[in-house]
């Protein structure tokens, strides 16, 4: 990977560690650490080195707060239309299936959303927080809701939008909605972002996995019916290789002592 100036990355054992790193700004998103994060969700699908990827923020205090206004962003003169550079920075955008953990530490909102809305799940510290401030600055909060009603109750994502700057949801109350799968101390979020990660990484067939990933994301979008009779071509991209069905093999005589969550 590229020497990147607003994010840092790590490769290690089949995981990679795409941290935002602009802690200064709550690793707001400028116009470069935009281009870079695309660049880097891009070159991900073409590493075959890398079988899972963990994404979080610099520092203590935030994951993302989204975009940086400071920055001046030209919109198109049409009103039908508009030029939202968000929109090009979450994994699924750019068509990368690898299985994606977020480990959010601090504050999570307004376009943080964009990635949190396309990542497999979240595991946050207990510090986490997550909001949208857009109704209290007086615009419309729209993309973002759109993304995490994926994955929250209506009443809770109606909540967060509206209340905006007024209130800020808990990681406690993430994880009871079921928009974070774990909550841990603020010092082992990485740890346990990584654990999951590794457990990933080590399956026998990293295929399987994106295949996986595709199909229940796919599924969210369709009614059952057509679902199963997608399900066929998820499973058949697998094309069971001998190393593959060996690794298989070799782990099916491991002794594996499961984590009760």
């Amino acid at each position: 990977m590229s020497d990147y100036e607003c994010l840092l990355y790590e490769e290690a054992d089949g995981v990679a560690t795409v941290t935002l790193n602009r802690p200064d700004k709550h690793n707001s998103f400028s116009p470069t650490q935009i281009l870079e994060i695309e660049d880097v969700w891009k070159k991900l699908r073409f590493n075959d080195d890398v079988a899972c990827v963990i994404v979080t923020g610099a520092g203590d205090r935030a994951f993302s707060s989204g975009i940086d206004l400071s920055y001046t962003h030209p919109q198109p003169v049409s009103k039908v239309v508009i030029d939202d550079p968000m929109l090009r920075i979450g994994p699924k955008t750019n068509d990368l299936w690898k299985p994606v953990i977020a480990a959010v530490n601090g504050m999570a909102c307004g376009g943080a959303f964009y990635i949190l809305g396309e990542v497999e799940f979240i595991i946050a510290a207990e510090n986490a927080t997550f909001f949208d401030p857009h109704v209290t600055h007086g615009m419309p909060c729209v993309y973002e809701p759109m993304l995490m009603l994926q994955r929250m109750p209506l009443g809770e994502i109606m909540r967060l939008s509206l209340l905006g700057r007024h209130e800020r949801m808990s990681a406690k109350r993430a994880y009871e909605i079921g928009l974070v799968q774990e909550v841990v101390p603020q010092d082992k979020l990485m740890e346990a972002a990584r654990w999951s990660a590794q457990v990933i990484a080590n399956a026998p067939d990293p295929v399987a996995m994106e295949s996986t990933v595709r199909a229940i994301w796919a599924a969210q979008h369709m009614s059952i019916q057509q679902a199963f009779h997608s399900a066929p071509l998820y499973i058949n991209v697998v094309d069971g290789t001998t190393a593959v069905a060996e690794r298989a093999n070799a782990l099916r005589q491991q002794k594996i002592e499961p984590r009760i969550r």
